[in-house]
C-alpha cells in the first residue's frame, strides 16, 4: 500500500518557524512527485508546493514563495517543508500528497497516482 505520513505540525506565533515532514512508503520514491496542501476551515485544500523527488524540481504557490522550502531526502523517503516567516492565515491543516504537478498555475494532485496521508494542523498566532 502506498502510505505517506505527515506530522510537524503545531501552535507558534507569527514570524516564527515549523518544519514538516512527510515520510513516503509502499512505492518507489523517485517515481513520483510529492505536494503540500492546505486546508483552513470551511475551504478548499490548495496545493503550497510540490518536488519532483526524480529530479529536484521545486514548485511554490505565490502566497508562500520566499517563506517555505520544500526539499527531499531520498534515502529517508523524506519529503520536507520548511515554513518560515509564519503568517496567521497560514493556519490550516497541511497534507501531504502524491502525485503532485502544476495545471493552470495551481498545484494539484493525482497526476498518475493520487493518495493522501492524514493532516498535520498548522495554528499560527498573531
Amino acid at each position: 500500500d502506498v502510505q505517506l505520513q505527515a506530522s510537524g505540525g503545531g501552535l507558534v506565533q507569527a514570524g516564527e518557524s515549523l518544519r514538516l515532514s512527510c515520510a513516503a512508503s509502499g512505492f518507489t520514491f523517485g517515481d513520483y512527485a510529492i505536494g503540500w496542501f492546505r486546508q483552513a476551515p470551511g475551504k478548499r485544500p490548495v496545493g503550497v508546493s510540490c518536488i519532483g523527488t526524480g529530479d529536484g524540481s521545486t514548485y511554490y504557490a505565490d502566497s508562500v514563495k520566499g517563506r517555505f522550502t520544500i526539499s527531499s531526502d531520498n534515502a529517508k523517503n523524506t519529503v520536507y517543508l520548511q515554513m518560515n516567516s509564519l503568517k496567521p492565515e497560514d493556519t490550516a491543516t497541511y497534507y501531504c500528497a502524491v502525485d503532485c504537478y502544476v495545471s493552470g498555475g495551481r498545484i494539484q494532485a493525482g497526476r498518475y497516482l493520487e493518495v493522501w496521508g492524514q493532516g498535520t494542523l498548522v495554528t499560527v498566532s498573531s
